[in-house]
């Protein structure tokens, strides 16, 4: 596959990963969801929750806090926010909103 410029390949697509299909991936891997902001911004938000001991850490299973960088995460989301106003989903600009709101009411109850 040629290379992009900086030296980057281009990725696969999932169908082309997966046989086009959402099962098993040849190498018993499971199937990930497909990439879309939606799930995206979700997986910023997992973060931002277990980095405020409000889920527990995925790979450690314990539970911690770190509200620094609870913060930094929060303030990503803001920024994505405010970079792709109206460029966005009626679904998605309600998505990132109502993360938004959630996710900084319990950091203020974190403090």
């Amino acid at each position: 596959m040629p290379r992009t410029q900086g030296g980057i390949r281009p990725m696969a697509s999932e169908s082309d990963k997966t046989g086009g299909c959402c099962g098993q991936r040849s190498g018993q891997e499971p199937c990930m969801p497909p990439v879309s902001f939606i799930t995206f911004i979700l997986s910023l938000a997992q973060s931002a929750m277990v980095l405020m001991g409000e889920a527990p850490d995925p790979e450690s299973g314990r539970t911690l806090s770190n509200l620094p960088e609870a913060k930094h995460t929060i303030d990503i989301l803001a920024m994505l926010d405010c970079k792709t106003r109206g460029n966005l989903t009626s679904e998605e600009k309600e998505v990132l909103g109502s993360l938004l709101c959630d996710l900084r009411m319990l950091y203020v109850k974190k403090q």
